[in-house]
């Protein structure tokens, strides 16, 4: 019996995500069909749909797992200072190159669900004034610098890309 969390079941969708991953990097969304996922992995669609409704269905579950993971990253520790934890989300990043790139691409990052943001330290540094403002202006830095750098190849250390971004901010 094939139950939910099963080691073979795991492996199953470890290996779909995957395949769809890599297709995503060389096509659109919508030019991916299941049938090109199946003769990648050599599993069979009922195991693709046993799994997901379709494709972007797919999608959405790629993208709510890097959520989740990425989120976890400051629950385990919310008591780091600001560099620690941007060192800790550049690392991710770094990781997870390919996975982020997609995230990118499929239009994630125009919802700002991935980004955490202290929005009680912005009412402190901006006398609760404009926060909105400061807040979609933060976001979309942090996407331009992070996509910059995903282009890049991840030249540059999480601890560097850590201290640009301090730079930034520096004196908040």
């Amino acid at each position: 019996m094939n139950t939910k969390n099963n080691k073979r079941r795991r492996n199953s969708v470890e290996k779909i995500e995957k395949a769809f991953v890599e297709l995503l990097q060389n096509r659109e969304l919508k030019d991916i069909k299941v049938s090109d996922i199946c003769k990648i992995t050599r599993l069979n669609r009922s195991t693709f749909y046993a799994n997901f409704l379709d494709i972007y269905d797919l999608a959405d579950k790629v993208r709510e797992k890097l959520e989740e993971e990425f989120s976890s990253l400051f629950v385990q520790e919310p008591s780091q200072n600001e560099k620690g934890g941007a060192v800790k989300m550049f690392t991710h990043i770094s990781e997870n190159q390919l996975f982020y790139k997609t995230y990118f691409k499929l239009g994630y990052h125009e919802q700002n669900q991935i980004l955490i943001y202290d929005t009680e330290r912005a009412s402190r540094d901006f006398d609760n004034k404009y926060i909105k403002y400061h807040i979609e202006f933060f976001r979309n830095g942090l996407n331009a610098i992070i996509k910059m750098w995903l282009a890049d190849g991840c030249k540059q250390s999480p601890e560097e890309m850590a201290q640009i971004l301090q730079q930034e901010y520096r004196g908040r």
